[in-house]
């Protein structure tokens, strides 16, 4: 009887060691597959080592979205964009107004892929005392899920017109890296204290999804 009951207690003690591992084995597999994927990096820029000296003072000229964006878009992008460019803090920015740019070059904003007159950017240059010249062009556009933004961007240096740096890349929310870039975007950007919502129809409004690419593909420019 003893020996029964001895050997029903073993069995009883390997099926609970065996259903806490089951659990454990479990637990950690939901964790692996929740686990927050690697944020997105762009690779499809290049520029300088690092940004001269002398390169103190940036034209940021009005978004251009040609095919992709209407104009109406465009100009709710231009603040997000000279924003995102700021608070690299690379350099000072001065923005180009639409109004600006229309009665100086004929066309309220200009795409870095436009034939550009000769004098463009000594005329900016010498306006504005700047150094630089940054353009910036939607490729790919699309506000609703899956959210979608192509930015082709160049930073062209007034003095003697050759590119600094150029980025060409496309963000959108079918990719997991974007999607974890833009949780811990606004979960470092945001208030000490402060609750930060991070609900998937919060995280995908265009105006933060804007923000978070601006700011990812500006953060590739060279440092000092």
């Amino acid at each position: 009887m003893k020996t029964n009951l001895r050997l029903h207690l073993l069995i009883a003690a390997a099926c609970g060691l065996a259903g806490c591992a089951g659990v454990a084995a479990t637990k950690t597999a939901v964790q692996e597959h929740t686990k927050p994927a690697a944020s997105f990096r762009p690779t499809n820029f290049v520029g300088e080592r690092s940004l001269s000296p002398a390169l103190l003072r940036v034209v940021v000229l009005p978004v251009h979205g040609g095919q992709f964006v209407p104009p109406e878009t465009c100009e709710y992008l231009d603040p997000i964009f000279t924003t995102a460019l700021e608070q690299q803090e690379r350099f000072e920015v001065v923005t180009l107004s639409r109004e600006e740019c229309g009665k100086s070059f004929g066309a309220s904003d200009i795409a870095s892929t436009d034939s550009l007159p000769a004098d463009f950017l000594s005329r900016l240059g010498a306006e504005y005392g700047a150094q630089g010249v940054m353009f910036v062009d939607i490729t790919a556009f699309d506000p609703y899920r899956p959210l979608t933004l192509g930015i082709r961007a160049k930073l062209a240096a007034v003095a003697d017109r050759h590119l600094i740096w150029s980025f060409d890349d496309v963000f959108c929310c079918l990719n997991p890296g974007v999607v974890g870039g833009l949780r811990r975007y606004y979960s470092k950007n945001s208030q000490p204290g402060a609750p930060v919502d991070l609900s998937s129809d919060d995280l995908v409004s265009p105006r933060r999804f804007a923000l978070y690419a601006a700011d990812t593909a500006f953060e590739t420019l060279p440092k000092r």
